[in-house]
């Protein structure tokens, strides 16, 4: 098998990155001319591109309009720490975990602000049971595992008149999932993942019941200034409206409004989707006829559909982990596949992002790829 010849297509774009991701369809940098550089983000040309990236996120996500959308530092990770350091510690706290950076979530709770919280953690390739999750509590949770493949199906399981809030990471799910809105009191992700932008900025959007507690709570213990969303009790609405607690890039802030206008110019949240449901169905389809290779998600219900994760299971590889190691580096070598190794933390696989920055017909492309590289380890075994 391993004296076969190559397969003769190629992906056009080999970038399957799970963060950074892929740029958009065509994209170019002559596509960032308009950006105001060198020019203060609080001038009126920086603040007015602020506040259009918070209105075409608005517009395309569908997020109500009673909700605020900030541009916060330091990436998803940092808008996650914002809505945990600021709004936590008010009622019980359960933190639910089905992938490293939900653990991370739930390392920062217990060991950082010390919270008493109700921790519940599912194996790779699992969600944890939602029926059994107290939503009388402030809830944490990632909709989607970027690093384990599994997300939400859906937010049946969350009651509308819960006395807590929901927190959710949403990084590697905004702008590729149907994320219910009035189930959702925080929601957080980054520009690098689905619209494929650059990184440093994250984005918090807020509920009602959720601006209530942060002018009705002080939180016990010390907050960084680069936390603080509140001022003498009130919500810092300025935040909300582009004046950003530190300096944007204001290179990155084009790059993002590139990416919006180009997802509503193909059809909005719709269209976006279509194009991540197509991209993981290449893979599904590729491995129902390849039994080796299969999903990691165990309920094809809660598979995710950015962040595809996939482990080898022929029972002639001896040791999994550098197996998938050879796998990838062959693809990286053939540049057929950049990036496409399961993450450290994770069990050792392939992970291939399926974001709507990627084509379909690139990863269709990229699959007998995967079986060549396969073939020649196997023989090589």
């Amino acid at each position: 098998m391993s004296d076969l010849p190559p397969p003769a297509l190629r992906p056009a774009n080999p970038r399957f990155s799970s963060g950074p991701c892929a740029k958009i369809p065509g994209y170019s940098l002559d596509m960032l001319g308009d950006a105001p550089l060198g020019r203060s983000h609080r001038a009126s040309v920086g603040k007015a591109k602020l506040k259009q990236a918070i209105d075409l996120t608005r517009e395309v996500l569908g997020v109500p309009a009673d909700y605020r959308i900030g541009i916060v530092p330091g990436s998803d990770t940092g808008a996650v720490e914002m809505a945990m350091w600021t709004l936590l510690g008010a009622r019980p706290v359960e933190m639910l975990a089905w992938e490293s950076f939900g653990e991370g979530w739930v390392t920062d709770a217990v060991k950082q602000l010390k919270l008493d919280a109700k921790v519940r953690i599912a194996p790779y390739g699992q969600i944890v049971d939602m029926a059994q999750v107290d939503f009388d509590a402030d809830v944490v949770f990632t909709w989607n595992g970027t690093t384990s493949g599994v997300r939400l199906p859906n937010g049946d399981a969350i009651p509308a008149d819960r006395k807590g809030l929901t927190i959710c990471d949403a990084t590697s799910a905004a702008f590729a999932m149907d994320l219910p809105w009035d189930k959702l009191d925080v929601v957080t992700f980054s520009w690098q993942k689905v619209l494929g932008g650059e990184g440093a900025h994250g984005m918090l959007i807020l509920s009602p019941r959720a601006v209530e507690r942060l002018e009705s709570y002080t939180p016990p213990w010390p907050l960084p200034k680069i936390f603080r969303l509140t001022s003498k009790g009130k919500l810092i609405e300025g935040i909300f409206a582009g004046e950003t607690i530190n300096t944007p890039s204001m290179l990155a802030v084009e790059d993002y409004l590139v990416s919006l206008k180009w997802a509503q110019s193909i059809g909005g949240l719709p269209a976006l989707i279509a194009r991540c449901t197509a991209n993981a169905a290449a893979i599904l389809d590729f491995c129902a006829v390849n039994p080796w290779l299969s999903n990691l998600a165990a309920d094809p219900a809660t598979a995710s559909t950015t962040s595809v994760c996939l482990k080898f299971t022929d029972p002639r590889i001896t040791d999994g982990e550098a197996f998938a190691k050879a796998v990838t580096k062959r693809l990286e070598a053939a540049k057929v596949a950049y990036d496409a190794g399961s993450y450290r933390d994770a069990p050792p696989g392939l992970r291939i992002w399926c974001g709507a920055t990627v084509e379909t017909s690139d990863v269709a492309a990229l699959m007998p790829w995967i079986a060549h590289a396969f073939h020649a380890e196997i023989a090589n075994a």
